[in-house]
C-alpha cells in the first residue's frame, strides 16, 4: 500500500541535490506504489517528500500524491488506510468543505485544515503520512496508534528523514551503518523490537 519518503529541515543551499536524494529514496521502493510517482519541494521551507502510489480507493488521477489543498499550503505524501473516512468526509462536507476526488488522503488534508493537530485522533485506521502545513511552516509525521504501518526516521544536525522502508535509507546513503545488534534481536526474539531496526540510529 503505497511508500512514502523525505527529508525535512534546514537545508536550503544544496536544493537540487536533496531533490534527487528523494527521488532515489522513493523509486527504490516502486515495487510498493507501482502505480505512480510524484514529488513535492518548498525550498525555502527545507521540505521534500516523495511518493510511490499503489492504486486502491481512487484510481484516478485526482489521487496523485503528495497531494495539495485548493490554495497549495497544505501538502501530504500518504500510506495507508483511514476506514472511517467517508464518516469524517461526510462531517466535513456539513461544514462547508468540498472534495475534487473520492480518496482518504483528501479527507486528511481537509480534515487537518479544519480542525488541526486534533484531527488526528479522529483517524481509525492503518496509516503513516508526512503532512507540511505551509502556513505555520510545520512539518507532521504521523502514524496509527497500533504502529500497523511502517515508518522508520532518522533525527540529526536538525534534519528529519524518514521513508516506509528500511532500504530507503540505504538507498540515501549505502554505507549506512548497520546495527550491530539486530541479529541477536531477531534471534532471540523473532523480531527487531522498537526503537532498534537493522541499520545504526
Amino acid at each position: 500500500m503505497c511508500r512514502i519518503a523525505g527529508i525535512v529541515g534546514n537545508q536550503r543551499d544544496n536544493s537540487t541535490e536533496i531533490q534527487v536524494a528523494v527521488k532515489r529514496m522513493t523509486n527504490c521502493m516502486a515495487h510498493g506504489g507501482p502505480d505512480d510517482a510524484g514529488f513535492y519541494d518548498e525550498p525555502s521551507a527545507g521540505v521534500y517528500v516523495g511518493h510511490r502510489r499503489l492504486s486502491l480507493l481512487d484510481l484516478s488521477s485526482a489521487g496523485h500524491q503528495p497531494m495539495a489543498t485548493a490554495n497549495g499550503k497544505n501538502w501530504i505524501t500518504f500510506n495507508g488506510e483511514v476506514y472511517n473516512f467517508k464518516d469524517i468526509r461526510t462531517q466535513l462536507i456539513a461544514i462547508g468543505y468540498t472534495f475534487k476526488s473520492n480518496s482518504d488522503t483528501e479527507v486528511i488534508l481537509q480534515a487537518y485544515d479544519a480542525w488541526g493537530e486534533e484531527s488526528f485522533v479522529k483517524f481509525n485506521g492503518m496509516f503513516a503520512f508526512g503532512l507540511y502545513d505551509g502556513n505555520k511552516q510545520l512539518f507532521y509525521l504521523v502514524r496509527d496508534a497500533a504502529g500497523i504501518k511502517p515508518l522508520y526516521y532518522h533525527l540529526h544536525d536538525q534534519k528529519l528523514t524518514f521513508a516506509s522502508e528500511i532500504k530507503a535509507f540505504l538507498a540515501l546513503d549505502a554505507h549506512w551503518k548497520e546495527n550491530d545488534d539486530w541479529k541477536i534481536y531477531f534471534l532471540t526474539l523473532g523480531n527487531i523490537p522498537e526503537p532498534f531496526t537493522t541499520l545504526q540510529h
